[in-house]
């Protein structure tokens, strides 16, 4: 049975406080998630080993119990295969646990200590062996009664069941500029500890890329009469073929004829509504100028009566052949405007 470095699976300091551990964890459970990474082995492999390492570190009791097992987990794995009692203390084939004391030096610990820090042997601790759990002999011996994903599997064990609150759970979604614009009800499918179910999750007006929209009550089942987790959608919003976005406002380009750039006049635009708002142009419009539209980009989150504005920038439409007479009109108007005169 191979050590667990917890600590290095999550990429933290051992001295990394419990918010640390969290993101740290949430960054990397995106990173190898199975919807994320599809028929990919190792990273489904760096997924479980991700929540094995949150499932101890991530919870302050039995990470405390991880960081007082230091170095002395051999000698328990031993005493255990050899079917020893190492809570006998000095008895007959027992030994004396020590750990290290806030001075630097060695206290015993006591057979009560040691139940708690290990759930008991023969029993709530080795209950994992062989069931199919996605975690490792090294969790099942040290953690496999302390844990919800374990303590679930041991029936009768009520009273050493702690209330605990549901596990977040979070997934991405994909919208259009559009939907953004709205807001959309999307019908989700989700898995999970407590089995395939559909939610539907109402996304509100005015969210963006890398927006999270909170969803109360939707997450993982919560144990011992705790209230379940709660459900993020991260929202991905995918590339628009006429608007670039930037916060509320919205950019385009507006093609125009050259008439009616050098004479004025008006030219259509398309809003996100679905709309064409007229645009005046004034004479002598130049290539790249920009015009505000004002109160036609996206709305502000939470506030859709606030909106951004669109902006549209001039794009002049050049002939790419002329007729002979329109040749000859150029170059009379060429003519003119060397010599103003």
């Amino acid at each position: 049975m191979e050590f667990r470095d917890y600590y290095k699976t999550l990429g933290v300091d051992r001295s990394a406080s419990q918010d640390a551990i969290k993101r740290a964890f949430r960054k990397l459970a995106r990173k190898y998630h199975p919807d994320v990474n599809q028929n990919d082995s190792e990273a489904e492999r760096r997924f479980k080993a991700v929540n094995e390492a949150y499932e101890v570190l991530g919870n302050a009791d039995t990470r405390k119990k991880y960081d007082e097992l230091g170095a002395n987990w051999k000698e328990y794995e031993r005493a255990r295969a050899a079917g020893q009692n190492p809570f006998a203390g000095r008895g007959p084939g027992g030994f004396r646990w020590t750990t290290t004391g806030g001075s630097g030096g060695f206290r015993s610990i006591s057979e009560e200590e040691l139940r708690e820090l290990f759930g008991g042997i023969g029993g709530a601790a080795s209950t994992g062996r062989g069931q199919g759990r996605p975690f490792s002999d090294f969790f099942q011996a040290f953690f496999g009664g302390e844990t919800d994903q374990s303590r679930g599997a041991v029936p009768g064990d009520a009273e050493r069941t702690r209330a605990r609150k549901g596990r977040d759970a979070e997934y991405a979604t994909e919208l259009t500029l559009e939907q953004a614009f709205g807001g959309v009800t999307q019908r989700l499918r989700l898995g999970g500890d407590t089995g395939e179910r559909t939610v539907d999750v109402r996304i509100p007006a005015g969210v963006d890329t890398g927006s999270r929209v909170r969803v109360t009550g939707k997450g993982g089942k919560g144990t011992g009469g705790a209230a379940a987790g709660d459900l993020y959608l991260r929202v991905q919003v995918v590339p628009h073929p006429i608007y670039t976005r930037k916060g509320r406002d919205l950019y385009m380009r507006a093609a125009m004829p050259l008439a009616t750039a050098v004479l004025g006049g008006e030219v259509e635009v398309p809003t996100i509504e679905g709309r064409r708002v007229r645009l005046k142009v004034p004479a002598g419009t130049q290539e790249g100028q920009v015009f505000r539209i004002r109160g036609q980009g996206m709305p502000s989150l939470g506030n859709g009566g606030d909106r951004g504005d669109q902006y549209a920038t001039a794009h002049v439409k050049l002939p790419r052949s002329l007729s002979p007479e329109a040749r000859k009109q150029f170059e009379s108007l060429a003519r003119l405007l060397d010599d103003p005169s």
